[in-house]
């Protein structure tokens, strides 16, 4: 299948309630379907929705949100995740879930990519938190630096600053990406006050990706509701302008950096839809294939390290550490000394 339509969601997320936003979640991705769309994407930490309390007030005054947060994240095979398999089941339909994802006593910013059977493509977690994210989030590894294969095509993911890192976008390009779903939060925090956080920056980021890795980007972002503000902010004008309704700017970008997707204000809730066609890519990488034609290996080279690193391993889990011998290297007689020195 070269030619299908796509969406991303563009809403705020039931912050700190998971249960109704699994219910929203399964409603948008039937919205989806019934558009005609074979893939949908969702934002950055969309369920339980993005902490932006991080970025608005001390350590101290933050631990209020700190276990609500940490009740309302997803873990992997619970029923939460199975309803969501499910719809994607029920709606033929791939989804790309950003969340944030508990294991153990630990939260990832993940991705999670259903196919159109509800089974898991993919798990991933964001590989460095930005900044103050670290206070709540750990980190992926290199197997998160994956492209796959599916019935639409080869998708890949990635969230938020992840685009800003070179090094990261160069080993999804290398892995012949044809559609990149991206997930942002909302782009207004700290708006007026700090411009590379803002949605010039980080809507560039998206269109960048497109024409750099010649694929398809479908960025989906989020916005924040006067609910969420109120949950947050608690009436103070200070933290309010530091944090404000909207933010939306979600966008779907060509191979070629131009926007193909229908447009919503950035207050309002809804579907950005576009029509795309794998075709196209092979036009954009005649001009510039940055893992291929238009590469000098004989100047700069990437290096990556894409086996999962675990906190624990079994003592006997030499796995990948130690080649197994060939039956030749079995068969082969014992080496002799060498002769002793006279």
């Amino acid at each position: 299948m070269s030619q299908f339509k796509v969406a991303a969601v563009q809403a705020a997320p039931s912050f700190l309630d998971v249960e109704a936003g699994v219910a929203r979640a399964v409603a948008f991705i039937e919205q989806a379907a019934q558009k005609g769309a074979k893939l949908v994407v969702f934002p950055e930490t969309w369920l339980p929705g993005y902490p932006n309390h991080i970025w608005l007030g001390p350590v101290a005054w933050q631990m209020q949100f700190v276990g609500r947060y940490f009740e309302n994240s997803i873990e992997a095979g619970s029923a939460h995740d199975q309803a969501i398999a499910q719809a994607a089941a029920d709606n033929n339909i791939q989804v790309s879930l950003g969340l944030s994802e508990r294991a153990g006593g630990s939260l990832y910013i993940a991705q999670w990519h259903y196919d159109a059977t509800g089974a898991v493509i993919k798990r991933r977690r964001k590989l460095k938190p930005t900044h103050v994210e670290r206070t709540v989030f750990g980190e992926g590894d290199g197997s998160d630096l994956a492209v796959n294969d599916t019935a639409l095509g080869r998708i890949g993911q990635l969230s938020c600053w992840e685009h800003l890192q070179p090094l990261s976008k160069y080993a999804m390009y290398a892995q012949d990406e044809q559609i990149h779903c991206a997930a942002w939060p909302n782009l207004k925090l700290y708006e007026g006050g700090a411009y590379a956080l803002g949605h010039q920056v980080n809507t560039a980021a998206s269109m960048i990706y497109a024409v750099e890795g010649g694929c398809f980007v479908i960025a989906a972002c989020a916005l924040v509701s006067k609910e969420q503000q109120d949950i947050l902010c608690e009436g103070d004008p200070q933290k309010e302008a530091l944090c404000p309704v909207g933010g939306g700017y979600t966008r779907i970008y060509a191979p070629d950096g131009q926007s193909i997707g229908s447009d919503l204000p950035d207050t309002e809730e809804g579907l950005v839809m576009a029509d795309i066609d794998l075709s196209m890519i092979a036009y954009a990488k005649a001009a510039a294939d940055p893992a291929g034609h238009y590469a000098r290996p004989d100047v700069t080279r990437l290096m990556l390290n894409s086996a999962p690193q675990r906190p624990v391993m079994a003592f006997d889990d030499t796995a990948g550490l130690v080649a197994e011998p060939t039956p030749a290297e079995l068969d082969a007689p014992a080496p002799t000394e060498p002769a002793a020195a006279e």
